[in-house]
């Protein structure tokens, strides 16, 4: 065996441990930085999670749980963390969880104007087919959100995969306020979902006397402007 041939292998097998050592390194450094990014959003940390976006991470990473971080930091109350993911410009602000839900959505139901204006401001969709965020504002009863919503042109009696309309959603679990805003705005209140139920039903079933009381006289006064053509 010759001295060269020696030399060569050496050379090779060095740089093969060198190699070995360095991807070693990467992967612990990588798993480093995912534990501590969804530590971070946890904990709403802003400082640290725009550190690790600022090194590359991937702000469409998604936890142990499948959950976006977006939809991660919106479940835990990491607002700021929320704010600085949506104007990441590699974000993607329509991406769902497994339940199908996007981040404006989830701002909806919350009652989180601001980032929801952030969101829509970044392309957010508003009428996208199935539940829909208007159908989430109605159901937390937010005003101020389905009249955003409303003037970005969402539709007013958009339908869930069952049928089941905002209005509905804001009789049963919303609040006075907004179901009357619906009413208000022209949501249709004979409309039925696929079990045969109406917004009047849906207040029935949740035990809403406000609710009742507003859909029943928009009820009446439906039937007296039929009566007087």
């Amino acid at each position: 065996m010759t001295p060269v041939f020696v030399i060569n292998n050496f050379n090779k097998v060095k740089k093969y441990i060198v190699f070995i050592g360095f991807s070693a390194f990467y992967t612990l450094s990588a798993a480093g930085s995912y534990e501590d990014f969804f530590i971070a959003l946890q904990k709403d940390q802003v400082k640290v999670v725009s550190s690790l976006l600022s090194r590359g991470f991937d702000p469409n990473t998604v936890n142990l749980k499948a959950e976006p971080a977006l939809l991660n930091a919106l479940n835990v109350g990491a607002l700021t963390s929320a704010e600085v993911l949506v104007r990441h410009p590699k974000i993607n602000v329509n991406v769902r969880n497994v339940h199908g839900e996007t981040a404006l959505m989830l701002a909806c139901l919350k009652g989180h104007l601001a980032l929801a204006k952030l969101l829509i401001s970044k392309q957010a969709d508003i009428n996208q087919p199935g539940w829909t965020p208007l159908h989430y504002a109605a159901t937390g009863g937010h005003v101020e959100l389905i009249q955003l919503l409303l003037e970005e042109s969402a539709y007013i009696d958009a339908e869930s995969p069952n049928g089941t309309t905002p209005l509905m959603m804001a009789a049963r679990y919303g609040s006075a306020k907004a179901t009357q805003l619906l009413i208000d705005e022209g949501a249709d209140i004979q409309v039925k979902n696929q079990l045969g139920l109406t917004a009047l039903d849906f207040a029935k079933q949740g035990n809403r006397p406000d609710a009742l009381g507003i859909i029943s006289k928009a009820m009446n006064q439906v039937n007296t402007d039929k009566k007087s053509q």
